[in-house]
């Protein structure tokens, strides 16, 4: 098993290479020693430069599906719940903008979701139980399936991160929720 110092020593130095530079522009040996570690270590442990990404990557999208199971404890309303969802994606990305330039820059989406963290269970299960809890009570629009209504959430949040990120904002994406909520929820909500 791989020691918990090197290990976030290696998660450091591929989150400040991958979020500086694309994928195939940064090589093994560069993360082996801006991690201080031996080139060995990394293959002992990561059989390939895409499977250290993801397994980082796997890290910090735990981090923020604890931070999100953590915040909703206590909220009764769906609607709040949903809010508060979408509040603590943006905060987390206000507080990790790295990883959101990680994600821009280096993940290929087609070979990601070959690896099994692209499944993401407690982040992702999370969303679509808390999307599917919408749907059960008459909330949400029943007029396309969960999954879509999964894409239509995680896109409208990932390209608002994205872009804040590109645009180099100084206001925190997270003080703009509520009013960037209210437009995401007429889209989602089940008319009147």
């Amino acid at each position: 098993m791989l020691d918990a110092g090197i290990r976030t020593r290696i998660e450091e130095a591929v989150l400040r290479l991958f979020s500086e530079r694309e994928f195939h522009r940064v090589g093994f040996g560069e993360i082996a020693a801006a991690a201080n570690v031996s080139l060995q270590t990394i293959y002992k442990y990561y059989e390939s430069k895409e499977a250290l990404l993801y397994s980082c990557l796997d890290t910090w999208l735990g981090i923020l599906a604890l931070r999100m199971v953590d915040h909703l404890q206590g909220i009764e309303t769906y609607q709040d719940k949903l809010r508060k969802v979408f509040w603590v994606v943006l905060d987390f990305f206000d507080h990790h903008p790295k990883v959101a330039q990680l994600i821009m820059s280096s993940v290929y989406l087609n070979t990601w979701s070959r690896n099994q963290t692209f499944r993401q269970p407690r982040l992702m299960g999370g969303l679509m139980q808390t999307l599917a809890e919408g749907r059960a009570q008459g909330i949400l629009t029943d007029e396309v399936d969960e999954k879509v209504l999964l894409d239509y959430f995680l896109g409208v949040m990932e390209r608002l991160v994205h872009m804040h990120i590109m645009r180099g904002e100084q206001e925190p994406l997270a003080a703009k929720a509520n009013v960037l909520f209210k437009m995401l929820w007429r889209a989602i909500a089940k008319p009147a």
